[in-house]
């Protein structure tokens, strides 16, 4: 399969269809930069360790070098979400599939951010895949369920493994500095959330970034005349910079309603705890990278955030902001699914 830039940008001139599924792509890769982005920022700028603005362009930088550096390293998110689902032997009309999972994508994720809901961009991927799959093939028989089988392995990982992490890592901080004095323990947390943040970011590009690469290499599978994405035996540097400089430019954007939502609506937190959660999100997004789930950034670090309050009492969690978000999620995979699925079905019978 050829996967050079020449050969892809030559394809995409001829191809009007291809080239809107690759404008709506890297609409779908700039609103993931301004809506789940914000997520590894929340308690960094709630806290008051750095001003929004501040903290969403260094999250900006670490969101760019986790796409490039960790794809480099294992890359097998974006493999899990290009097998995710098979659009059938007719290669245009696959491409007009995932123009349309696209759009959808663009559309659920615009009108969270309108209204500042945390939704998971992840899950609006995975569902808007799905839906065209089903357009396209008629019923299930396009979806690959081993593949499916590992995005909800990491759904349930993000569950558990986010609140486990975030109670753990709490609880450790507040045994060892509990004799502290408050106000050195503040200062050096102050710094340390700054650098829990940026490791969110990493995590959250070297994650989310992963998972829109998947979606060019199934663009690049159709310009070749493929259904599904095969003979790869390393993803293209022109892809990764593409998709980490349109993620980070997202980013750079804003999201300040989500920070909000996240960082103070949910659970008030102190420095340490900010900390915690930071450092629990991005363990849990490092272990999910190495063994090949994709999970949401949003219900890693909230849950994070839920393991930390809970240290202190289950009550210091507002569980109404919770349920909205819990809500959101679960709307997330039959909301977008449907438009995906509807848009292909019109779009097929056009074209």
């Amino acid at each position: 399969m050829d996967l050079s830039f020449s050969y892809f940008f030559h394809e995409m001139l001829q191809n009007p269809v291809l080239l809107i599924t690759v404008v709506l792509t890297m609409g779908s890769i700039m609103v993931n930069g301004w809506t789940d982005a914000p997520n590894a920022i929340a308690t960094c700028v709630t806290t008051r360790c750095m001003d929004s603005r501040t903290a969403i362009l260094m999250s900006a930088v670490f969101n760019f070098l986790g796409v490039l550096i960790m794809t480099q390293i294992n890359s097998s998110v974006a493999s899990t979400i290009s097998n995710l689902v098979d659009f059938g032997g007719n290669a245009q009309e696959a491409v007009i599939a995932l123009c349309a999972a696209q759009f959808a994508i663009v559309v659920y994720g615009a009108a969270a951010s309108f209204f500042g809901i945390p939704t998971s961009q992840s899950h609006s991927l995975i569902a808007g895949l799905v839906g065209a799959a089903i357009a396209i093939q008629n019923g299930v028989g396009g979806i690959n369920l081993q593949e499916v089988a590992k995005v909800l392995y990491g759904l349930v990982l993000s569950l558990v493994l986010g609140f486990l992490i975030g109670w753990i890592v709490c609880k450790a901080v507040t045994l060892i500095c509990q004799n502290m004095d408050r106000r050195k323990t503040n200062g050096f947390f102050n710094k340390a959330q700054i650098f829990g943040a940026a490791a969110m970011s990493f995590m959250h590009g070297a994650q989310d970034g992963q998972k829109f690469i998947g979606v060019l290499l199934l663009g690049m599978a159709f310009v070749n005349g493929q259904t599904h994405v095969s003979g790869v035996a390393s993803i293209p540097l022109w892809i990764m910079l593409l998709c980490s400089v349109v993620m980070a430019f997202g980013t750079a954007i804003g999201g300040e309603k989500i920070i909000k939502s996240v960082g103070m609506d949910m659970v008030h937190l102190e420095k340490y705890q900010g900390f915690s959660a930071d450092l629990a999100g991005a363990i849990c997004l490092l272990l999910s990278s190495i063994w090949g789930l994709p999970v949401s950034t949003t219900h890693t670090k909230t849950t994070a955030i839920m393991g930390v309050g809970a240290v202190k009492r289950m009550s210091a969690i507002n569980w109404g902001v919770v349920k909205d978000m819990m809500l959101t999620w679960i709307f997330t995979f039959p909301g977008c699914g449907l438009i995906s699925y509807v848009i292909a079905r019109v779009c097929i019978t056009i074209f």
